[in-house]
């Protein structure tokens, strides 16, 4: 098969498409034809050396997928070759081929397209697992979600609306403002424009800024929020006011999903079946695409993606 191959860590000029081997499955695992592929922030630290794979893991970039099972495993009865899926995957899903565990597989939600069922996976996953179980957010909760208008956002906005909570967004443009608000968020706030901590008091936020907030999100916090955060975008060391979490009764989170085992995926993958996918097969829930962009030519995505203009998700497509 083919598959894009980080050559050596850099720029996108070095993601190569190069002919490797077929991955064949392992107890408990299911080889997927790749139809397409998310692209994702890790892909782009993964690629400049900043991001290694756990132990074990595929060396090939590529966090989420969908296609068709080709191939199933010793153990696995829930999977059937020709079954359409999309899976939540530790690396592998920029290839024409990928194994993965059956737990972090999900049939592919009735209602879209194949192909834009790759956009759903480490989105949905990411949200249902670091906003409803970590954040446990609640009906009638108010959700402050950064950087509105990324794959992780424009899933978070219509999850939580869906769900029965009330959403504030932050974005960069007037134009990402608007897309914020079609999405279902109640209010966008402009960061460049307007200091997002004297707009909104919220009982969770979902942060992908890292340290450069962490005052302002603090600030934020109803009595009893909770502070998840998932990206370091704005840095990894801040100081914190304890005295200020402490007086909200203020809980501070930080995690991330690609390392925990393969049970812990499994747990999160059938809570975004159960209580996600019905509202993908029902309009409510929708992968915003940007772009589909050929498979062989990764690079231009990973251009799009740290351009930052991007609003939704960037795919590769076989």
């Amino acid at each position: 098969m083919h598959a894009i191959v980080i050559s050596r860590p850099g720029g996108p000029e070095v993601l190569e498409w190069r002919e490797v081997p077929d991955p064949r499955p392992a107890r408990d695992e299911v080889v997927i034809e790749v139809t397409a592929a998310g692209v994702n922030r890790a892909d782009l630290l993964q690629r400049q050396g900043l991001y290694s794979p756990p132990p074990g893991a595929s060396e090939l970039p590529g966090l989420e997928c969908s296609g068709v099972v080709v191939e199933v495993g010793e153990g696995v009865s829930k999977f059937t070759a020709g079954e359409e899926v999309c899976a939540l995957l530790t690396g592998g899903g920029y290839a024409e081929k990928v194994a993965v565990p059956w737990e972090q597989v999900l049939h592919a939600p009735s209602g879209i397209p194949l192909v834009n069922a790759a956009a759903l996976p480490e989105a949905a996953c990411t949200v249902w697992s670091k906003v409803f179980m970590i954040g446990r957010l609640r009906r009638g909760e108010t959700l402050l979600v950064h950087g509105g208008t990324s794959g992780i956002g424009t899933m978070a906005i219509q999850m939580a609306k869906a769900l029965g909570s009330y959403v504030v967004a932050t974005a960069g443009t007037p134009e990402k403002v608007a897309r914020c608000l079609e999405l279902g968020a109640d209010e966008a706030i402009n960061y460049r424009e307007e200091d997002f901590a004297t707009k909104v008091k919220a009982d969770v936020i979902l942060d992908i800024i890292g340290a450069k907030y962490l005052r302002q999100n603090i600030e934020v916090l109803k009595t009893g929020g909770r502070l998840v955060v998932i990206g370091l975008q704005g840095g990894t060391r801040g100081e914190i006011d304890l005295g200020a979490l402490l007086a909200k009764r203020g809980s501070l989170h930080a995690t991330a999903l690609r390392g925990r085992p393969v049970a812990e995926k499994g747990a999160i993958v059938r809570g975004v079946g159960e209580n996600i996918w019905p509202l993908v097969s029902a309009g409510a829930v929708c992968p915003v695409i940007h772009e589909i962009v050929p498979m062989a030519e990764a690079a231009r995505a990973h251009r799009i993606l740290e351009s930052g203009e991007h609003i939704g998700k960037v795919l590769l497509a076989r």
